[in-house]
C-alpha cells in the first residue's frame, strides 16, 4: 500500500529521518514504535505532507508519487489523525467532517444529505457519531472517533494514526480497538504511531522499531514480545515494573473537607473529603471526566471552589491565588502540557522560569531577569530531566511531547514542593521516559513530599500510588490498597459498582 525508501529530514541541524525505509502491507495495521523524537512521527508526516524529504521517494501502490501537501496525500487515499485533534470545539460534527471538503461555499452545502452520508459511514463501522452533536460536549473518546471519520469521509484507504490511545480511557481503548479491526476486515490499511507496547502486542500484524532517526527493526507482531520491543527502542534493558519500597508516611499536608466544584455541566465535584501526608503517593483512579481533572485545579487555584475547604500544613488557602499557592510549596504538573503547562512559542529557559520569574535570583536588582541564573537552572533541568535536544534557546513546540513533558516535570521538582499535584504524569510518553518519569516521583515521595497523582493508566496508578482512592461522578466510592485490589475490582468501583 505504502513503502518509503531511503527518507532523509533534517530541520537545522537536527537529523529527523536519516535513510529510513519502511513497507507498509495493504489490510495490515502497522505500528511504529519508538522514544520521543526517534522520528516516527516525521516521518509518517512526510508520507502524508505536512513535511517534504530532503532526500528519498514513496510509492504508494507500487507507484512513484509526489506528495506535497496533505491535500495529495488525501487525493492518494491517505489520511491522518494527529495526536491533538484538529477539530474547532464550536461547531457541530458534521461541520467538522466537511470542513475542507465541501466543494463549494456554505451556502451550496446540502447539510442533510452530508449528515445522512456522515451517519452511514458512522453506522457502518459502528462508530457511534451523531453529525449534530457539537464537539465541545464530546467526550475525548467521542472526538477521536470522529477524527477518524473526517479521514474515512475523504475515502482514506490508509489511515495514519498518531498516539490515537493516549487520551483513551481503557474501555475506549477496547473499543477502538473493534473499530480498528472491522477496517482492517473492510480492506482498509492502518499505521499506529505509539509507545504503548501492550497496545502494539494487541492489535498489530507488523511492527517498525525507531531509534535515533533510523529504522532499527521490523517484526512481524507474533514473532516478538514486549521485552524484545522495549530493548530495541531505548537501545538497552528496561525495566517494565515499578520499583519502589513502602511508603513511610508522617504528617499531613493536605487536607481536604467537603470540597464541591461547580463543571461545565453541573456540578464536578460534591463534597469530597481526603487527606495526603508527606513521604506518600495517593492515587486517583476513574475514568476520565468524573472530576480528577476539577479536583487537582481547584487544589491548585486553577478554578473556584463553590463550598468546602483545602489545607496545606493546617493552614487554609481556599480563597488563596496560584501564586500564594505556588509560595506556600504547591507544584503542578498539568493533565495539558500545551494548554496548562507551556508557552509553545517561547524557549526553553523562559519555560523553565514560569512560576518563579519574579522571584530572586532569578529576577535581579531592579526586576530584570538575570540570563546567567536562568540559563544555569535550564541547563541543570535539561540534564537532571534528559530533555532532548539539550538546547535552552529552542522554542517548546520544538520538542517531541514526551521531552515536553519532561521539562514540566523538571520544573516543577526544581521548586522542591510540600505538595506535588501531577495529572496524566506519562501521557504521550516513550517507554524510556516513563521508566524515568516513575523513578523520579518515587525519589520525590522518598524526599519526603507529598504526591497526589491522577492517571487514565490503570497500571500506572496502582504500581505508583501507596494509596488509591476511587472517583465515580464527582465523589469517592472507596479507598483500596494498589498492592492487593484486583483491576477488575477497581474497574467495577470506576463504573459505579460496590467493591
Amino acid at each position: 500500500m505504502l513503502e518509503l525508501k531511503n527518507i532523509t529530514k533534517t530541520f537545522g541541524s537536527v537529523t529527523a529521518n536519516n535513510d529510513v525505509s519502511i513497507r507498509i502491507e495493504k489490510g495490515t495495521i502497522h505500528a511504529i514504535v519508538g522514544e520521543n523524537g526517534a522520528g516516527k512521527s516525521t516521518i509518517m508526516r512526510i508520507a502524508y505532507g505536512f513535511y517534504k524529504a530532503d532526500s528519498g521517494e514513496i510509492f504508494v501502490d507500487g507507484k512513484p508519487v509526489s506528495i506535497k501537501s496533505p491535500q495529495d496525500a488525501i487525493n492518494l487515499g491517505i489520511g491522518m489523525v494527529h495526536q491533538h485533534f484538529m477539530l474547532v470545539d464550536t461547531m457541530s460534527v458534521g461541520e467538522n467532517i466537511i470542513l475542507g471538503a465541501e466543494g463549494g461555499n456554505a451556502a451550496s452545502i446540502d447539510w442533510k444529505k452530508a449528515n445522512a452520508d456522515i451517519l452511514a459511514l458512522s453506522n457502518e463501522l459502528r462508530l457511534g457519531v451523531n453529525p449534530k452533536a457539537m464537539i465541545e460536549d464530546l467526550s475525548v473518546g467521542a472526538q477521536q472517533r470522529v477524527e477518524l471519520l473526517k479521514a474515512l469521509y475523504r475515502n482514506a484507504e490508509l489511515l495514519i494514526l498518531d498516539e490515537p490511545t493516549a487520551v483513551l480511557t481503557p474501555q475506549e481503548v477496547e473499543d477502538f480497538f473493534n473499530i480498528l479491526r472491522r477496517m482492517r476486515e473492510q480492506g482498509k490499511t492502518i499505521v499506529i504511531i505509539t509507545h504503548k507496547l501492550e497496545e502494539v502486542l494487541a492489535i498489530s500484524d507488523d511492527v517498525t522499531v525507531m531509534r535515533d532517526g533510523r529504522v532499527v527493526g521490523n517484526v512481524k507482531t507474533a514473532d516478538t514480545n514486549r521485552q524484545e520491543l522495549a530493548r530495541m527502542i531505548v537501545g538497552r534493558d528496561v525495566l517494565l515494573r515499578v520499583e519502589k519500597t513502602d511508603a513511610s508516611p508522617r504528617d499531613t499536608v493536605l487536607r481536604i473537607e467537603n470540597l464541591t466544584v461547580k463543571g461545565k455541566h453541573g456540578e464536578a465535584l460534591n463534597g469530597v473529603s481526603f487527606d495526603v501526608r508527606a513521604g506518600e503517593i495517593v492515587g486517583i483512579a476513574g475514568i476520565e471526566g468524573n472530576g480528577q481533572t476539577e479536583l487537582i485545579e481547584a487544589i491548585a487555584g486553577l478554578i473556584p471552589v463553590e463550598s468546602g475547604r483545602i489545607e496545606l500544613d493546617g493552614r487554609d488557602l481556599t480563597r488563596m491565588s496560584v501564586r500564594q499557592r505556588t509560595e506556600r510549596g504547591i507544584a503542578h504538573i498539568p493533565e495539558d502540557r500545551h494548554k496548562r503547562g507551556l508557552l509553545l512559542e517561547s524557549d526553553l529557559e523562559e519555560n523553565s522560569i514560569l512560576g518563579v520569574h519574579y522571584r530572586p535570583p532569578v529576577a535581579a536588582a531592579g526586576g530584570f531577569l538575570n540570563s546567567t541564573v536562568i540559563e544555569k537552572r535550564t541547563r541543570e533541568i535539561i540534564e537532571n530531566f534528559d530533555v532532548r535536544p539539550p538546547n535552552p534557546q529552542l522554542a517548546a513546540k520544538s520538542l517531541s511531547g514526551g521531552n515536553q513533558q519532561k521539562l514540566i516535570i523538571g520544573r516543577e521538582f526544581e521548586l522542591n514542593p510540600k505538595l506535588l499535584l501531577v495529572s496524566q504524569p506519562t501521557r504521550g510518553v516513550d517507554i524510556g521516559a516513563i521508566e524515568f518519569i516513575h523513578r523520579k516521583l518515587i525519589g520525590l515521595r522518598d524526599a519526603g513530599s507529598a504526591v497526589l497523582l491522577v492517571s487514565a493508566e490503570l497500571e500506572e496508578v496502582t504500581a505508583l500510588a501507596d494509596r488509591l482512592l476511587v472517583i465515580y461522578k464527582g465523589k469517592f466510592v472507596g479507598e483500596v490498597d494498589p498492592k492487593t485490589v484486583s483491576k477488575e475490582e477497581i474497574g467495577l468501583m470506576m463504573t459505579g459498582g460496590k467493591k
